[in-house]
This record gives structure tokens, sequence and C-alpha cells, in this order.
């Protein structure tokens, strides 16, 4: 009885605390219930109080204290829409966005929402179709939903909002094409749809009825055809982007009547003919940007007429003729990008005078004449970029008093004369390439002063003179590269102290003296060329101490003595001591046939394959012998080829067949709705349709009837040898990706089609991803394509598929080869994560994690636990995953002879202590421009990268901390249009890689 009596007096409690908080609370708290809140955000919502007015997020109106707002961005908060919040009566803004909220949004759940005036739920993972239900909505005026997951197409309903003005539908997967009808929604301010797949079409011409619209986002929307003269007529339109698209035929000269415009984007598409009058009278014109087309004619006279007019970018098209006149009147102009056009003539003479210059860029054009004495009259040039041109006469002498240039790249003109003294000590020039010229007279002492110079680089000129003892004073040079001049004299001692010298090109110049010693500071040294000099004495033991040398050549120099046995620790890929004195014995490792050119003229070396030792009494017979031998040997060789040769040819005939079964006893498994059959996949299973290769298989690409791609993944045959000795199948890896990626439905998660199997070859069909992986496109000379902001999603894309794998599965996933090759790239190089080979999902048995057979993963990303103890859990993901992101930043493979014993993480590390963070910074980042949002993705990185496990975050909080590093930023940069201002933006310049 007294226990019961108890229990009826708790539940009293509860009922009396319950009745104190006012229904609308009720409500929130029965929001938080359907709720994860992992970081505890929400812990204030106590049921004790009587109003939610001062819980977190919560905000009352002043007289009654009515909830009217519930803002819960960034909360981290997982789990469906809460549809409770839509019952409280007043509620007039809502905001959910940057969290986790993964359910579909049916028209139920938002419907009751009458009062709503501002819904926000962008940066989820919303899935399914666009409700209707929201066009219903009264009052509705804002509505974001970028970056979720909602597919098919924009519902009719979404014509007849009553009083929207900001709709925003960006990144998410819509298909069809963009409706007409959206062109009725007049009270219409931002429409911004861009990053979708859109089905090809063109642009709506009735949009050039939305007369009140100010921004106007159509990036990437899959646009074709030409751009309608009606959008011409949108006088308040501030913001115009159609970037990205496929959109042809000419710009309408109607744009010159967007009387408000601030900003035309119309970059990377196909548009062509003369670029049109009238930019001129755009008075509030800031930006303009048509490059990457195919733009043809002369620019306009007037185009730099717009009084305000900061940044022109016509970069990558056909246009000819010169500069026009009017750019040096210009008075606002900061940025001008004209590179790879057919432009001619000279530049007027006073560029640079009126305008606050600070980038010129007008490399791979035919301009010729002098550079204008002007150009840095302002004070505030940074770059100068004048590559592949025919500029003649001399540098500018106002050149050398302008402090601010931090690249001067003026390879391949026809300049000459000497380079002003105080040129070479510019205090915050980091890049300064003359190649192809004929400057002549030497390099200044003053070049001490140019702390900042990593790159100096001076080929095919005609300096001369002594190097100067002065270079030796820069901490952070890392190349120099003067070869086919006419430099003399000896090598300054002080060189040696240069320990980020990575490269040091010397060759066919007049240098004498002797080699340098004590150069145990060149750790990082990679390539030393001397050759075709007049050094003399001998080669200095030290040189094979150099722990990444991997280039040597010393030929045609005067060199004496022997070689010097350290030289066997190098790893050469080149190794030249030809044309020169050398003598005595080969060291043992240089005695073999692969060295035979590496020797050449150097008459006092005894070996036998130089044919220049002295033949002794008895050699006679043994060189017969040695002509038998040698006769055997190539008879055995010449049978041997014949028959490897006879053996491949029967063996691709047995794959032929092998690769074409009867194609009725396939066995396919669909996992979404195709649009081919099976045997289209295996007609195209072909040598000259392979695009890769890897441990598990080759993968090839496949064009289908209806002109879709798609990528097919051939399994290795399941008797492999060294498969059977690593205890792992070709059946189990097969089983894992289709187990994994069957059930997954995420849009950062590459997408499995279907599986095809006939006996023990099987097939993975794959969506196809045009720009391949990660890994090959930043390694490669088209990693200059990658700038930050893409970078920076990236990483952000790769993270959320992850984090989906570890907290949305169940049981959760671990993939276990996260790297930069198995993220896979679309193409808007958004990134996927790929290749589920070896994912196993991790047991939720409260034992601890599984642990596996042998490892799995990559050199340089396994984390530390995993290679000793074959333990894995979720954290070996986020170890390999923060590699990733050092990637990134670095541009550096995870393994690289420059870093020594390091990998990435420890040589990231070790830099930072030495020389601070711009060290490690990829030289192809703009970090003047996205320097915070690097430094803390950076940051980021060596977190994940924690060798003790317990301090990695979770995928969870990576995503959440990656998301900051923009959404600070964004505060900051943000226009009042609430899209990115793209002042900021990274710009691609081919011509900028270094």
């Amino acid at each position: 009885m007294a226990l019961a009596a108890l229990a009826v007096l708790f539940l009293f409690q509860l009922c009396r605390l319950s009745l104190s908080l006012n229904q609308e609370g009720l409500y929130l708290l029965q929001a938080k219930r359907g709720l994860e809140d992992p970081d505890n955000a929400l812990s204030d919502w106590n049921p004790r109080d009587s109003t939610p007015c001062n819980w977190t997020g919560i905000a009352c109106s002043s007289a009654g204290a009515t909830v009217t707002s519930v803002d819960l961005t960034g909360l981290g908060l997982t789990g469906p829409f809460p549809a409770s919040l839509c019952r409280i009566p007043n509620l007039a803004f809502l905001s959910l966005s940057w969290n986790n909220i993964n359910s579909s949004l049916p028209d139920s759940a938002v419907a009751p929402c009458a009062a709503l005036a501002h819904l926000d739920l962008s940066q989820n993972l919303l899935v399914g179709p666009l409700p209707d239900a929201l066009a219903a909505l009264p009052s509705l005026a804002h509505l974001d939903l970028t970056g979720n997951n909602f597919s098919g197409p924009i519902p009719p309903s979404f014509g007849r909002f009553p009083v929207i003005q900001d709709l925003s539908l960006v990144a998410n997967l819509l298909t069809s094409t963009v409706p007409a009808f959206l062109g009725n929604l007049t009270t219409l301010r931002q429409l911004n749809l861009s990053y979708n797949p859109f089905a090809p079409g063109g642009i709506p011409p009735s949009l050039g009825n939305l007369s009140s619209l100010e921004v106007l986002w159509l990036a990437g929307c899959n646009f074709i055809g030409d751009i309608p003269p009606s959008l011409g007529g949108l006088s308040k339109l501030a913001d115009l982007d159609l970037s990205t698209n496929a959109l042809s035929g000419r710009i309408p000269e109607s744009i010159a009547n967007l009387s408000s415009v601030i900003q035309i984007e119309l970059y990377n598409n196909s548009l062509s003919g003369p670029v049109p009058p009238g930019f001129g009278k755009l008075s509030s014109l800031l930006r303009v940007d048509a490059s990457m087309n195919h733009l043809e004619g002369p620019l306009p006279e007037d185009l730099f007429d717009a009084p305000f007019l900061e940044s022109v970018h016509f970069y990558s098209n056909r246009i000819t003729g010169s500069v026009p006149s009017g750019v040096s009147r210009s008075t606002s102009l900061i940025e001008l990008r004209l590179f790879a056009n057919r432009l001619n003539g000279s530049l007027p003479a006073d560029l640079g005078k009126n305008s606050p210059l600070m980038v010129l860029d007008l490399s791979d054009n035919l301009l010729s004449g002098d550079i204008p004495q002007s150009i840095c009259d302002r004070g505030v040039l940074e770059e100068l970029l004048l590559i592949d041109n025919l500029f003649s006469g001399r540098l500018p002498e106002g050149l050398s008093r302008c402090r601010t240039l931090t690249r001067v790249r003026l390879r391949n003109n026809q300049l000459s004369g000497e380079v002003p003294a105080g040129f070479w000590g510019l205090p915050h020039l980091w890049l300064l390439e003359l190649r192809g010229n004929s400057f002549s007279g030497g390099i200044s002492p003053v070049i001490s002063s140019a702390a900042n110079l990593s790159k100096i680089l001076i080929d095919d000129n005609q300096f001369s003179g002594s190097i100067p003892s002065e270079m030796g004073a820069l901490s952070k040079l890392y190349e120099f590269s003067a070869s086919n001049n006419r430099l003399s004299g000896p090598l300054p001692s002080s060189l040696g102290n240069l320990a980020e010298l990575g490269q040091l090109d010397l060759h066919h110049n007049f240098l004498s003296g002797e080699l340098l010693r004590g150069i145990q500071s060149w750790k990082k040294l990679s390539e030393l060329n001397l050759a075709d000099n007049e050094f003399t004495g001998r080669i200095p033991p030290e040189l094979g101490d150099l722990p990444v040398l991997n280039y040597l050549d010393l030929s045609g120099n005067l060199l004496t003595g022997d070689i010097p046995l350290q030289l066997q620790n190098l790893k050469l890929n080149e190794f030249n001591l030809s044309n020169n004195d050398l003598s005595g014995p080969l060291p043992p490792l240089f005695s073999r046939d692969i060295y035979r050119d590496s020797f050449l003229g150097n008459p006092g070396l005894c070996h036998e394959f130089s044919g220049l030792c002295p033949v002794s009494r008895g050699t006679g017979d043994r060189h017969g012998f040695i002509w038998l031998l040698r006769s055997i040997f190539m008879m055995a060789t010449l049978i041997f080829v014949v028959g490897v040769a006879w053996f491949f040819w029967r063996y691709r005939k047995y794959k032929k067949a092998q690769l074409t079964p009867d194609k009725s006893k396939w066995t396919l498994t669909s996992f979404h709705k195709l649009g081919f059959s099976e045997y289209e996949i295996l007609d195209c299973l072909d040598e000259d349709n392979v695009i890769g290769s890897g441990g598990s298989g080759k993968v090839y690409k496949a064009v289908l009837s209806n002109g879709e791609m798609v990528a097919v993944k051939k399994l290795w045959g399941a008797s492999k040898k060294d498969v059977e000795n690593a205890n792992q199948s070709v059946d189990d890896g097969f089983a894992a990706e289709v187990a994994t990626l069957g059930k997954i439905r995420h849009k950062n998660i590459v997408k499995l089609w279907c599986c095809c199997t006939h006996k023990d070859c099987k097939l993975l069909v794959y969506e196809f991803m045009p720009n391949g992986s990660l890994g090959d496109l930043l390694h490669s000379n088209k990693g200059a394509l990658l700038d930050w902001p893409t970078r920076y999603k990236i990483a952000l894309d790769a993270a959320e598929g992850l984090s989906y794998l570890h907290h949305d599965c169940m049981p959760p996933i671990v993939h276990r080869d996260v790297k930069s090759n198995n993220i896979l790239l679309d193409g808007e190089y958004g990134a996927k994560v790929a290749d589920f080979g070896v994912a196993k999902t991790v047991e939720m048995m409260g034992k601890g994690p599984k642990s596996m057979s042998v490892i799995a993963g990559s050199c340089g990303y396994i984390a530390p636990e995993y290679a000793y103890t074959l333990r894995v859990n979720e954290k070996s993901d986020i170890y390999s995953f923060g590699v990733v992101i050092l990637e990134l930043v670095t541009g550096k493979f995870p393994v690289d002879p420059e870093f020594g014993e390091k990998d990435l993480v420890k040589w990231v590390t070790c830099a930072m202590e030495q020389n601070g963070v711009d060290h490690v910074i990829d030289p192809k980042l703009d970090v003047r421009q996205h320097r915070e949002e690097i430094n803390k993705a950076l940051s980021i990185g060596l977190l994940c990268t924690s060798s003790l496990p317990i301090n990695r975050p979770s995928m969870r909080r990576v995503v959440k901390m990656l998301q900051e590093v923009r959404a600070e930023n964004k505060t900051q940069i943000e226009t009042k249009d609430g899209k990115l201002s793209p002042y900021y933006r990274e710009e691609v310049d081919p011509n900028s890689s270094v």
C-alpha cells in the first residue's frame, strides 16, 4: 500500500509539472522527443518552466508571450522533421538548417504551419518529392531547401505561392526541366536553383516576367540553347549567374539593359559571337565574368566605362584585337584576366595609372610592345602574369618599387636589358619567373631582402656574373633554376644553408671552382643539375647522404678523382657523370649495364663495360668464352620472348571467351529502376573501354543506347593465389560491395545500379563519375582546377558520406579503405565515397571493435593502431579521412620520397613546427583570399589524424566542424541576398600552376 501511494504521488507531481508548462512548450517537448541531440544542445528545455520563451532557439512575441520563432540552426540534431512544431499557432520563423534532419517532408507535416513566413531547412538530409503543401502556406515569403536530397520535378504547385519572395532549391536532386510556371511568381526577389541534375532544356523566357527579381542564380542547371533576351527586362536584377551550363549562341544585347546589375556571371558555357556593347552604361556593375566560352571578335570599347567596374574576366575565349584603350581610364579596376585569347597589339601606355590594379593576367596571347611604365603606379599590384606573349623592351623601373608584388611570371617573351636592382629584393615576392627572354646583367645582392622568395626561374636568358652569396639568406627558397645563361665563378658556400631547397638547376653556364661541401641542410633537395659547367675537384661524398635526391647530373665538367661509394645510397631516377675526368673503379652498385650511359667520356674509369681497361695476357680465351655465353643467353632470351608472346595470345583468346559466355546465363540483380539490360553492359567489356584497374578488378566505361554512361567493375577471378594467401576471396569482396552499396541511399555515396553474375565472373554497375577520382585529379597536371572552394566542398561532401555510414546505417559501416582515389567526382566536382570491397559492418555487441585477419587500407592512410592491432572501428576511417584533408590542403601524396622516413601526417606536423603553416599549403591555392578557411581545415585534418583514437572526433562532429569553417566566413562576406559574395571566389587560373 505504501508503495502504491508513493507511485500515485509521483504521478501527481509529474502531472503538476506538465500542467505548469503551456501548450506551446508541450509541442516543443514533443518535437525534442522525436530528435536525437548528441551534443545536448537542448538541455535547457525544462518541462518545469511555465513558458519556453527562454529556451535555446526560442523567441516569443513581446506581448502575450507566444512563440513566434524557432531557430535550431547547426545544433547537430538528427531525426525526422518535427511536425509538432507546425502546431504552434503563431510560429512565423522556423530554421532547422545545418542539422541532420533525414526524413521525407510530407504535406501533412507542413500544412498546419499557417502563420509561417520564413522556413529554412537547408543543409539537411531530407528526401522525397517537394511537398505541394508548402505553396499553400498563405504567409510564406522565404523558403530555403538548399543542400538536401529532394528529388523529382518541381511540382506545379510551386507556381502558385501567394507572397513568396525568396525561393532557394540549390544542390538537391531535382529532375525534369526548370518549369516555365516559375515565371508566375511575380513577388519573387530571389530565385536560386543552382546545382541540380535537371534534364537538358532551355532557360524559360517567362522568367523575364519576374519584375521584382534581384538575384537569379541558375548555375549548373544543365541549360542548353540561347540566353532568352527577355532576361534583359529585369530592371531590379543585381546578380545574374548562369555559369557552368551548356548555353550556346550569343550574349543577347538586352543584357546591357540590366540597369541595377552588380555582377554578371556567364562563365563555363559554350557562348559564341562577339561581346555585345553597352556594358559601359551599367552604372552599378562591379564584376563581369564570361570566361571559358567561345566568344570571339574584339572587346567593345565601352567595356571599361562602367564607373564602378572592379573585375573583368574573359579568359579562355577566342577574343581578338587589342585591349580597349578605355582600360586605362578606369578608376576602379582591380582585377583583369584576359589570358588564353588571341589579343594582339600593345597595351595602353598608361595602364595602371588611374586604377588600383591588383591582378593583371594577359598570358597566352599575341600582345607585343613594352610593359607599361605605369603598371604599378597605384602601388597595389600583386600579380603580374604575361606568360607566352611577344612583349619586348626592358622591365619598367617602377616595378622595382612595387613592394606589393607576390607573383611575377613573364616566361617566353622578348624582354631584354638588365633587371632593375630593386626588383630582385621585393619583400613579398614568392614566385619570380623570367624564363625564355633575353635579360642580361647579374643577379643583384639586393636579393637578400626578398625574404619570401620560394621560386626563382630565370632559365634561357643571358644573365652573367657570379651568384651572389646573399642568396644564402633566402630561407624559403625551394627552386633555383638558372640554366642556359652565362653565370660564372664558384658556387657561394652560403647556398649550403638553404634548408628548404628542393631543386637546383644551373646547367649550361660557366660556373667553376669545386662543388659545395657542408650541404647537410639540403634534406629536401630532390634535383641537382650542374651539367655543362667548368667545375673542378672531386665529387663531395656528402651528396650520398641527401635523403630524397633522385636526380643528379654533373656531366660535362672537369671533375676528377674517384666516384664516392656514398652515392650508392641514393635512389636515382636520373644519374649522369659523363664527360668528366673521373678515375678509379666504379662502386659495385654502378657496375651494371643500366648505368652504362652514366659514365661515358671518363677515360680514367676502369670497368669492363667501359672498354677502357688494359687487356692482360690470357684475356683472349676468356673473352671468347664470354662471347659464347652471351650468344647462348641471347638465343635463350629470343626463345623466351617468343614463348611469352604465344602464351599472351592464347591467354587473351581465353579471357575473351571467358568474358562473353552465353548471355542468357547471366543473372542480374538491380537496386534501382534500370533503363538498360545486362546485354548492353556485356557488350562494353572491351579493353578499349578500360578506365582503371586496381587490386580488386578492372573498371570499364560503358556507353548505353540511351546515351547515358555507367562504370562497370569486373572483379578478378576467385582463383588468384595471392587472394587465397590473404584469406580473402573475390566472393567476399563482391558480397561486401553488394551488401553495402545495395542498401545505401545517400547523395555522397556512389550509386550501385545493379550487379551481374555468371559462374565466377562478377560485375558491379555503378553510376559514372566523369571527373574520376580525387587522387588522380589532385596529383595530376590538372590539380590547378581544384581551387580552395572546390576542395572544401569535396572534403565536406566526403565527410557527409562517411558520417552517413558511421551514424545513419544500422549497424554502422566502416569503409576500411578511405583514400583520395576512393573519392569520386561528378561533373560539378561533387564528391562521392566509393569502393566498398573491404567495407565491414561493426558488430554492435558491446565487445569492442572487430579484429580483422589482415590489414585493409592503403599506405599512408592506415591509422597507427590499426597497423599493429588489426582492430578496426570508425576511428580508423576518421584517421584516413584526416589524411585526405591534409592532401587537399598540401597538394602532396600521403607518402612521398620528399618526406624521407615520414608520412604526410608527420611531415605536416614537423614542417609547421619548423616553418609555420604557410610552408605546407599547396602553392596552387590562393592563400590570400582563403587563409582562414585553409588554416581551419588543416587543423581539422590534424585533429582527425591524432595518434590516439580517443582524441579523434566522430564523423558527425567532423561534418559540423567543416560546416562551421565556411559558415563563419560566410557571415563575414555574405551579401544582402544571402549568397556568397563572388568577389571572394577563387578563380581557375591555368597559368598559375607553379
